[in-house]
């Protein structure tokens, strides 16, 4: 299977991880255009599930170094299993929630509050409970940096809603995506627990690689999915109910693009697993969720949601961007010391 044996390379593939979780949500952009959030999750965990496949069948099973995909996922204990498959669990709700939260909110509000949330208590509970693993001064500057970047946001956020309802709306989506963004952060500690990052060419029994973990995160997705978006298809946090009937009834082209989002996202969390070898798994999950300034990028210049906006507004966006990005290139010097 294919491992990363340098730390230059780990940090890039950490960096594609954050292209990846800030910009599966445009694919829920585009969809929700015509395309209720609820439908398109089911094509968005369809297409992790279908990439996980796609990636234990390749990367995960070419090379001479370490268990072949399928070999590993039979010698897999029950408890390695159970850790990957309540990581997918827990990820599956918090991700139902922030989806919601970004119907309500906006994509540049509610992503950079709900991962950024997730980026610091996740960074914590990998570096106390995972790996400890980086210089800790300067990866808690890091995320110290990060959380003055959230609250710069959140500030500037409060500034776009004028009418009453908005407000009302600005701030139950930020409620729950702070929610999301606690429950999110515990997703990537259970999942890495099932593999051994210290030996990815020769795991040790029961342990599995990367590559299996991701596919058994997916299926808890998807499992956890038949419960929790009937019930939210049913109850919806906005909007009317919706129907199996309506999800069928859709075109190939928005089935498309929601699995689209799920492939995006699933390539990006394998790659910062397969990173976590050599990085840690603390600074790979931190670099990975640099995504909220992606997320704010696409927010802010694409989706135009900060149109409008005065002076203070601007330069708390700018300020946002200044701390996101200093944060993070404190976590690979961490990485690096």
């Amino acid at each position: 299977m294919f491992i990363v044996n340098s730390y230059s390379l780990a940090v890039v593939l950490c960096f594609v991880t954050m292209l990846c979780w800030g910009s599966w949500a445009n694919t829920q952009k585009l969809a929700g255009r015509t395309w209720r959030y609820e439908l398109f999750y089911w094509d968005y965990v369809i297409g992790m599930v279908i990439w996980a496949l796609v990636m234990g069948f390749t990367l995960g099973s070419f090379g001479s170094e370490g268990r072949p995909f399928v070999q590993d996922l039979v010698q897999a204990s029950w408890k390695s299993l159970a850790f990957a498959f309540c990581g997918g669990v827990v990820f599956n709700v918090s991700n139902i929630i922030l989806s919601a939260s970004t119907s309500l909110a906006g994509l540049s509000v509610a992503f950079p509050l709900g991962v950024g949330l997730a980026f610091v208590f996740g960074v914590l509970n990998n570096y106390f409970f995972v790996q400890a693993k980086g210089n800790p001064l300067i990866l808690f500057l890091g995320v110290l940096l990060v959380v003055i970047a959230i609250v710069c946001n959140a500030v500037a956020s409060t500034r776009m809603t004028k009418s009453p309802e908005n407000k009302k709306k600005n701030r139950t989506g930020l409620i729950l995506a702070a929610v999301a963004g606690i429950l999110m952060s515990f997703f990537s500690p259970l999942a890495v627990k099932a593999v051994d990052l210290e030996n990815f060419a020769s795991p040790t029994p029961g342990m599995m690689t990367p590559y299996s973990a991701i596919f058994i995160l997916s299926v808890g997705v998807f499992f956890t999915n038949l419960i929790i978006n009937t019930f939210m298809m049913r109850k919806p946090v906005v909007g009317e109910p919706v129907t199996y009937r309506q999800y069928f009834h859709g075109s190939a082209k928005i089935h498309l693009v929601g699995m689209l989002g799920g492939a995006i996202w699933c390539l990006g969390t394998a790659l910062n697993y397969i990173a976590a070898g050599k990085a840690g798994a603390a600074i790979s999950y931190a670099l990975g969720q640099g995504s909220p300034m992606i997320a704010a990028i696409w927010g802010v210049f694409v989706w135009k949601e900060f149109k409008g906006s005065d002076k203070k507004t601007n330069l708390l966006i700018a300020t946002m961007f200044v701390f996101f990005i200093v944060g993070l290139a404190c976590v690979v010097l961490a990485g690096g010391n």
